[in-house]
């Protein structure tokens, strides 16, 4: 668990780490350089959640190289699946990273909502529904890894 208290916005008791796969810890497919390593670090603090309608078909790869399981969203209703999935565990627990149009939802429930600005681009809905936008994956996962970084960039 990662707990920050944020001024204006109280005690957060994260539990969570929900992330959009494809344009946040992949690109076409692939794995993002760095990305491994950093959720490792995260793994002993938070329980990781990957989501992905597997639009390149490289899901497999992906999971057996983190040692975890996606979770498949079939296709019509991503962005409300999304979003149902981060309520289902308790969007108070929950920080997401996420880049595309459908994950706006997604990053609007959670405590805290980062957006990232990948090589795929950054959608106006991740962007708008994101409490910050970080520059990419590996940066945002940082923020978690020296989470005063969350707390100075969110204090109101």
């Amino acid at each position: 668990m990662i707990e920050l208290r944020i001024p204006g916005r109280g005690l957060l008791r994260l539990r969570h780490l929900v992330c959009d796969v494809n344009g946040t810890l992949a690109l076409d497919g692939t794995l993002i350089d760095g990305v491994a390593t950093a959720l490792l670090a995260l793994s002993d603090r938070l329980e990781i959640h990957m989501l992905t309608a597997d639009t390149h078909g490289g899901q497999a790869a992906i999971d057996q190289a983190l040692g975890l399981t996606a979770v498949r969203i079939p296709p019509g209703g991503e962005a409300e699946a999304k979003a149902s999935f981060v309520r289902g565990i308790g969007s108070d627990t929950v920080i997401a990273i996420g880049n595309g149009a459908n994950d706006g939802a997604m990053l609007f429930e959670a405590a805290v909502g980062i957006a990232v600005l990948s090589p795929e681009g950054l959608s106006g809905e991740a962007a708008s529904a994101a409490d910050l936008i970080a520059t990419d994956i590996v940066s945002a996962l940082q923020l978690l890894e020296r989470p005063m970084r969350l707390v100075a960039s969110l204090r109101r």
